[in-house]
């Protein structure tokens, strides 16, 4: 039986709850979008995923199959289980807020990856003590040699996806980025919506 498909609108965001041994497979659609991707632990909002934890369990700035993902109480919350793009996921950059896109001469309000986090938990009636730094799914952020950031298009191609397993019970958040003023989404600079399923 095929699995059921859910949406994640583009530029907006949704909340899954996940029991421990549960996966979510998160699929991007057109294969350009990023999706920055949050997990707190359900019993304790106060303990989420976080990459600069992460950074000191894999030595590493790439998570890659098999990985655990780590909380900043330096357990596992996610495993990586299974990953068909090029591997390329950001750990590094913060999710876009009203005050990024300020920055790059957005006059108005605009749709932000942070905004996504609190109004997705509001809907399930949570709510984040922060805004944790992401799991940016999908955004390449190569890195030079001189510690330099490049604003990277996607490597991935429509329908790739990546699987992550609960190593506990928590709450993933998915947000696919409203970015359309640098090419992370893509040359067109068009965020897109995403699809996502759960197994057991």
């Amino acid at each position: 039986m095929a699995r059921e498909l859910h949406l994640v609108p583009a530029r907006r965001g949704r909340a899954v709850s996940l029991a421990e041994g549960q996966a979510i497979q998160i699929i991007n659609t057109h294969g350009q979008q990023v999706v920055d991707t949050w997990c707190f632990n359900a019993a304790d909002m106060t303990e989420f995923m976080s990459m600069a934890h992460l950074h000191a369990t894999l030595e590493s700035i790439f998570p890659a199959e098999g990985d655990a993902l780590v909380t900043n109480h330096r357990r596992p919350i996610l495993t990586l289980e299974r990953d068909t793009s090029p591997g390329r996921h950001d750990t590094v950059i913060a999710a876009c807020d009203r005050h990024r896109y300020a920055l790059l001469g957005c006059d108005n309000d605009h749709d932000n990856c942070t905004d996504n986090l609190a109004s997705a938990l509001a809907e399930v009636g949570l709510e984040a003590p922060v805004c944790p730094s992401p799991l940016n799914l999908w955004m390449n952020i190569p890195i030079g040699p001189d510690g330099g950031v490049i604003w990277g298009a996607p490597l991935c191609k429509p329908g790739d996806y990546v699987t992550l397993r609960a190593a506990m019970d928590c709450v993933v958040v998915l947000s696919a980025c409203p970015q359309d003023m640098i090419p992370i989404n893509g040359a067109a600079c068009t965020p897109t919506e995403v699809h996502y399923s759960l197994l057991g």
